[in-house]
């Protein structure tokens, strides 16, 4: 692998990806590999309208994005990683919902029902199905304080469990400037973890320590945050990763970003390396030596 005439031949992973049987699925797929990607981290997407409620409702739902994953292995030829867990989004709701109907009762099923899915999560980390549990965290939104309090609470218990397993985080927060990540590095401080082994999804391009501290940024590259991180990759002590956040959403195609967009900005970049000083090593280390830090290394398809 090397950066050529401005051009990066090598490993390009996209660190957050969605995939859909109801979406384009293979076809999204084959759209990243054709543009030059070799692997994806696919992340569990939960059906929101109606999330599981059981362990065996969890357990059905992440083993069929597991064998999405082997589709996608055997059918397109690119490595994919999963990562399963129960979406803050889909906890929220349901809280607020049996909250309401049932009062304490309620809320005691809803924490139990996220339990259920991080054991289950677990599981299928434990037998090599998954490489990290997530996407977990707190809402984006506006909440109300209960929602908030308790989705801490449970993240702050996910870490200690990811302590003690050995077993990275992808996270899912909101965007309140360098408070997110001292709140992050907090929260893993007061478990022992490692906060390199929290990463956190959907990161704003300022990948610079005195912003992200030790946590791992996985930067979501539209086009207006190549100036930023360009600015800020050559004062970030760890690196970080890139992803599109790509939904595979028959309603919305393309959202977050399309499944095209990490190989495209990663030659972009590469094209701009000798003006702007960007080094060889900063591709090898966020397409290869940090993902296989954070997740384990694995074997090409």
């Amino acid at each position: 692998m090397s950066l050529v005439n401005g051009k990066w031949n090598g490993p390009i992973i996209d660190n957050h990806f969605h995939l859909n049987r109801k979406g384009r699925f293979l076809s999204a797929a084959e759209d990243f590999k054709n543009a030059g990607g070799t692997g994806v981290v696919l992340v569990h997407c939960p059906n929101f309208s109606s999330p599981p409620t059981t362990p065996k409702g969890h357990r059905e739902s992440y083993f069929d994005t597991i064998l999405m994953a082997e589709q996608v292995r055997e059918k397109v030829g690119i490595n994919v990683r999963v990562v399963l867990g129960p979406h803050p989004a889909a906890f929220a709701h349901q809280f607020e919902l049996w909250f309401e109907e049932d009062g304490e009762k309620g809320a005691q099923r809803a924490i139990e029902n996220y339990n259920d899915s991080i054991d289950v999560a677990l599981n299928f980390f434990q037998e090599g199905d998954a490489v990290a549990i997530g996407e977990v965290g707190r809402p984006h939104w506006k909440t109300s304080d209960e929602v908030l309090e308790l989705s801490n609470k449970l993240l702050e218990d996910t870490m200690r469990l990811s302590k003690k397993e050995k077993i990275p985080l992808q996270l899912h927060m909101e965007e309140n400037g360098n408070q997110t990540y001292e709140d992050l590095e907090s929260m893993a401080e007061r478990v022992g973890l490692n906060p390199v082994f929290l990463v956190r999804h959907f990161a704003p391009a300022d990948v610079s320590t005195s912003m992200v501290g030790k946590i791992t940024p996985s930067v979501n590259l539209g086009k207006d945050a190549i100036a930023k991180l360009i600015e800020t990759c050559k004062f970030s002590d760890h690196g970080f990763m890139l992803e599109t956040d790509y939904m595979d959403d028959p309603r919305r195609p393309g959202a977050v970003l399309g499944p095209k967009t990490v190989p495209k900005r990663t030659q972009q970049l590469a094209s701009l390396a000798e003006e702007k000083g960007l080094d060889e090593e900063m591709f090898f280390n966020m397409h290869q030596e940090l993902p296989n830090m954070i997740y384990g290394e694995l074997n090409s398809p």
